[in-house]
């Protein structure tokens, strides 16, 4: 293929055109580390995008360590594209009408990931939905502060120069509450260039830095609580509210119709508390611990918050409790409220929760406590279709979940609409997709409920989620 930066060569595989580590600007290294991306340098010849490069620099502990490429090495040189094309496309007589184009922004908190695991493969939704599927490798060690992808989207839906790039949005697993960055920012840029042994404001040592060193200091730094913002254990790392391009929370903006209001968006909440609590807190938490937890966190909301949860958990070891309070605080409630302000001014919005529990433990990568659970993320393998990629065998129901999960994924690429009959592939019709009801009042708020047997229904915890409203 000829592109405005010279010829590429990608393969064809067994679902899909693909072509691998395609560059999307010059390398951030030397005096170009944590300096904005370049244009990419032309380059003479054919370049070969038969394989991924290598995933950008990152180390991971704690509850992402399963977001780490396994047994690869990692690289300050890593701003690349994989691009999954549909195998009936023909290069040399292009489709008359353009494709639509699925970007997809990984996971990891800031500190890990990459766009080439097995689980991203793309190969599926690309053949099956038509759409072209772009997964990008982006920098994760950075001095400034999904999950962390869906935090990239939400942040491109708040500002105006992004607003041009993309017709819709889904965010799986966005963390609305926990805060982005802004003074903490500087005092956690200040404890990183004393633990790399160099000035803050000796940009030429930090820059000398091997990318190990990097590393080191940086999760010597991710170990900082301030036990005021206590949500931040949950974040070290993240984008920072510098007041031109970041103006404000997320989840303030979301409420205040500080976004692209005319932009669909599809959005989802699970269990997500049940992987960050019991991989934070690696041993049981006693009721008295709980209490000062919740206090650091809810401040003069504590008691409330207290009397709401505690008569519904028995267990000696409150971690369930306190995941239940994560997964509706930062996760499902927000997100309930963000959705019915942007539908109340003329936002289309669909709601999902992903409701299926698989008794296969490898596609949790290890988290063995997100087994029997709904955990952070766990829909992905069926999203991408990926599922034997991914080391995960599904059954035939579960295999019939994943391929309406990717339907509905590639009708809103089309569309605008999960629901959408317009431009659906023959693969997708025989699918015989459950309508998706938009998320709206005149529908009673109604959610759909990915499962094996997928409906729509009431959104969950509603009591829950008002009591959390009414808190402000």
């Amino acid at each position: 293929v000829l592109t405005k930066n010279g010829r590429i060569k990608g393969l064809t595989a067994d679902k899909a055109q693909i072509f691998y580590g395609i560059p999307y600007s010059d390398p951030p290294v030397g005096a170009y580390r944590w300096k904005p991306p370049r244009p990419v340098s032309p380059w003479k010849g054919v370049y070969d995008a038969t394989f991924p490069r290598l995933p950008c620099v990152q180390e991971c502990r704690g509850p992402i360590a399963a977001e780490c490429p396994r047994n690869a090495q990692v690289s300050e040189d890593c701003l690349y594209l994989n691009i999954f094309v549909p195998r009936d496309v023909n290069f040399s007589s292009p489709p008359s009408s353009p494709l639509p184009v699925m970007v997809w922004i990984h996971g990891g908190d800031f500190i890990a990931g990459s766009a080439s695991k097995p689980l991203y493969d793309g190969r599926f939704m690309s053949n099956f939905t038509q759409t072209i599927v772009v997964a990008l490798e982006y920098r994760l060690v950075t001095i400034f502060g999904e999950s962390a992808g869906a935090q990239s989207v939400s942040l491109h839906l708040m500002i105006q120069s992004s607003k041009a790039l993309f017709k819709q949005a889904i965010l799986q697993s966005l963390p609305f509450s926990i805060p982005l960055k802004t003074r903490d920012a500087v005092t956690i840029g200040k404890e990183f260039a004393k633990l790399s042994n160099c000035s803050v404001g000796d940009i030429v040592c930090l820059l000398s830095l091997t990318p190990q060193a990097v590393l080191e200091a940086q999760m010597k730094t991710s170990r900082l609580v301030n036990p005021l913002r206590f949500m931040e254990a949950f974040e070290t790392w993240g984008p920072f509210i510098d007041g031109e391009l970041i103006k404000e929370q997320p989840v303030t903006a979301f409420q205040k119709g500080h976004w692209h209001k005319g932009k669909p968006v599809l959005l989802t909440t699970s269990e997500e508390g049940v992987l960050f609590v019991y991989a934070f807190f690696n041993k049981p938490v006693s009721t008295a611990e709980s209490f000062m937890y919740v206090t650091a966190i809810f401040k003069q909301h504590s008691l409330r918050i207290l009397h709401n949860y505690l008569p519904l958990y028995s267990d000696p070891d409150r971690r369930a409790m306190l995941a239940q309070i994560l997964t509706d605080y930062a996760f499902l409630c927000p997100t309930r409220r963000s959705s019915r302000a942007g539908t109340k001014a003329g936002s289309r919005v669909w709601l999902y929760v992903f409701d299926h529990v698989t008794s296969d433990t490898s596609v949790w990568s290890g988290l063995t406590f997100c087994y029997r659970h709904v955990c952070h993320g766990a829909e992905l393998p069926f999203v991408f279709n990926s599922g034997t990629v991914a080391n995960f065998t599904m059954t035939p129901a579960e295999k019939l979940l994943s391929n309406r999960m990717l339907c509905y994924w590639g009708a809103f690429a089309h569309t605008g609409d999960p629901s959408s009959r317009v431009r659906q592939t023959t693969f997708c019709r025989e699918q015989r997709l459950p309508v998706w009801p938009r998320y709206s009042d005149t529908s009673g708020w109604l959610v759909m409920n990915l499962t094996v047997r997928s409906h729509a229904e009431v959104g969950p915890r509603s009591h829950v989620c008002d009591f959390w409203d009414h808190l402000g």
